[in-house]
C-alpha cells in the first residue's frame, strides 16, 4: 500500500495541533505499518517553513519514512483538469489554490490513497482517489 501524504497531516504533527494531531500522528505510524509514504513537490514546499535547520527537514523525512516521489507530467495535467473544473463555473474566480489540486492529482497518479484532512474539494474534484481522513474514516 502506498500513501500519498498531505501537508495538513504532517503539520498537524509538526506544531502539535491542539484538534488534529493525536488523530493524524495515529494515521501516519497505520499509514507506515501498512506500507510506502511518499510526498510530492507541494508538500514539502509547505511543510519545509517549520524546521529552522534543513538537516532536521531531511531526519524528518527519514525518522518517518516519507519518500520524495516527483510529479509527473500526467498528474500535472490532471492538476490542471480539475482545477478547470472547478473555474469554469466560477468564471475564473479563485476558491482552492493550485497545490491542493497538485497534491491530490499526484497522490491519484502516484499511490493508492492520500492521507489528508479533506476539507471538501478533494472529494468533490477527485472523485476516484481512495481518501483517509485522519478525523474520520477511509
Amino acid at each position: 500500500m502506498i500513501t500519498a501524504v498531505d501537508s495538513s497531516v504532517i503539520l498537524d504533527v509538526l506544531t502539535s495541533d491542539s484538534a488534529h494531531a493525536g488523530a493524524s500522528l495515529g494515521a501516519l505510524r497505520k499509514s507506515s505499518l501498512e506500507g510506502r509514504l511518499i510526498i510530492g513537490e507541494c508538500v514539502v514546499a509547505e511543510i519545509l517553513p517549520a524546521f529552522e535547520d534543513p538537516e532536521l527537514f531531511e531526519s524528518f523525512l527519514q525518522d518517518w519514512g516519507l519518500e520524495f516521489v516527483p510529479s509527473t507530467l500526467r498528474s500535472a495535467t490532471t492538476a490542471g483538469r480539475m482545477l478547470r473544473q472547478m473555474l469554469v463555473p466560477k468564471k475564473g474566480r479563485k476558491g482552492r489554490i493550485l497545490a491542493d489540486f497538485l497534491i491530490g492529482a499526484h497522490a491519484l497518479e502516484m499511490a493508492d490513497r492520500l492521507l489528508a484532512r479533506d476539507r471538501g474539494y478533494l472529494r468533490d474534484y477527485f472523485a476516484d482517489l481512495v481518501l483517509w481522513d485522519p478525523a474520520g474514516s477511509h
